[in-house]
């Protein structure tokens, strides 16, 4: 199990690390205050604070499957499991496990359940590369309780685990971790007797610099900082630089304050908006070297295709869309590529806000109190006595009249006429325009 073949054990089966462990092990929570970003899963009641409680033959536990990107806690939650608990715990990586490996543990845990009463947590890391087969060897014992199990993914359990384990579990998704939590860590870190034991300084910018280099990734935080404390003792530093944090990432320094954080993004969205293709990737470019959450680039390009692209090119949406849900399944470095496609498509695409507008328009006109009432025939007539007092009367059924399109009032009296949407005449609103006027004349022939 790659380094937790050399560590020893401690009572509880979890690896015990010594000080010449790396700093992102060391630094591992032993208790649940130490957990950070996770407070959701944590509440009392909680399927994963019952199985963080101690054993107890009359409360009933559940199986889980940690569902989270890398660097999150799913490790660490099962570890604090183990030691807390009083359950012995066995772990297993479904990089290098087989079905042999599950079948002994579980044996050993059918074993161990006879004769002294003791419950097993077994913990499978990575549990999305166990094939069917290897997954499907699990279901007697977790469904006959044999072993409680934990496992963790960073792969959507919908797809990659099988569906009688999934039914078996209780899935839990870790939420990625916020700036702030990162923060935390690197700062208990530099303090905490098991990382640098205050022994350097770390100034505002590096530890910034850290946040950001990390991408959500409390492991990276660490294993990066670790790095810059090594390239600063090189040169017989204390304090840790930007530039340390630099030469230990490899990558070179991008001054990336707040100000330029909101002033890079907001000329890549102008970029887009504007149609130049190469200033859009180039901001992109400086965003991405600067460490900037890939998810945060992704959500502004699919408002951009909201806002700037709109109905002149519906498919611009669907682009960013799909672009935003493959960074978070693939994250970085790969995501730059998915992040580029999606940039181009919007930058490239006929441009049209009349979407924007238009809902602008319509929220305007209820804030400024001309919501008016719901003409009588539109109102919900389907619960008793509705229709006695005149709801529904006279609603015509559009699937009944010519062309789909039923000649009737819509809007409230007081907004009769009124008009929100206007599109443009450009790239695939063109076509919208022309429909449009003709629906829009149909609509008045009442």
């Amino acid at each position: 199990m790659d380094i937790f073949e050399s560590a020893s054990l401690d009572t509880s089966g979890v690896p015990a690390f010594d000080e010449r462990a790396p700093l992102a092990v060391r630094m591992r929570p032993t208790a649940i205050d130490e957990v950070v970003g996770q407070d959701h899963l944590l509440q009392s009641g909680s399927p994963l604070r019952r199985l963080l409680e101690p054993q107890d033959p009359h409360r009933v536990v559940s199986s889980v499957v940690l569902w989270g990107p890398p660097g999150v806690g799913k490790t660490t939650l099962a570890y604090l499991v183990a030691r807390s608990s009083g359950r012995h715990f066995e772990e297993l990586s479904a990089v290098s496990a087989g079905v042999k490996d599950v079948r002994a543990v579980i044996a050993a845990a059918k074993r161990r359940l006879a004769t002294t009463g003791e419950e097993t947590v077994l913990f499978i890391d990575e549990v999305h590369r166990f094939s069917r087969t290897q997954q499907d060897a699990l279901l007697p014992a977790v469904e006959n309780r044999f072993v409680t199990l934990i496992a963790a993914t960073t792969e959507n359990p919908s797809f990659s685990v099988v569906a009688p384990l999934l039914s078996r579990s209780i899935l839990l998704t870790l939420n990625p971790l916020t700036d702030e939590a990162i923060r935390q860590l690197l700062n208990r870190a530099i303090i905490d007797r098991r990382g640098c034991d205050g022994t350097v300084e770390v100034s505002d910018d590096a530890v910034e610099q850290l946040v950001r280099l990390a991408g959500a990734d409390a492991r990276r935080s660490l294993t990066l900082l670790e790095a810059a404390v090594g390239v600063a003792r090189e040169r017989d530093a204390h304090v840790i630089s930007v530039e340390d944090v630099a030469e230990a990432a490899d990558a070179a320094v991008v001054r990336y304050g707040e100000d330029e954080h909101y002033d890079v993004a907001s000329a890549f969205i102008k970029s887009m908006r504007g149609s130049d293709v190469d200033a859009a990737l180039h901001y992109l470019a400086r965003m991405l070297e600067a460490g900037e959450d890939p998810r945060f680039i992704a959500r502004r390009v699919m408002i951009c295709a909201s806002e700037d692209v709109g109905m002149a090119d519906p498919a611009a949406l669907q682009t960013a869309v799909a672009a935003a849900q493959a960074v978070a399944l693939v994250g970085m470095p790969e995501a730059r590529i998915i992040l580029a496609q999606a940039v181009i498509a919007v930058a490239i695409a006929p441009k049209s806000n009349a979407a924007y507008l238009a809902i602008d328009r319509a929220i305007a006109d209820v804030r400024d109190g001309r919501a008016g009432v719901v003409p009588a025939h539109l109102r919900d007539s389907h619960y008793p006595g509705a229709q006695s007092i005149g709801h529904g009367d006279g609603y015509v059924y559009a699937h009944d009249e010519p062309y789909g399109i039923a000649a009737q009032q819509y809007l409230p009296d007081t907004l009769e006429n009124v008009t929100y949407y206007e599109p443009t005449t450009n790239g695939y609103e063109a076509h919208v325009t022309s429909r449009l006027a003709k629906v829009r004349s149909r609509l008045k022939m009442r």
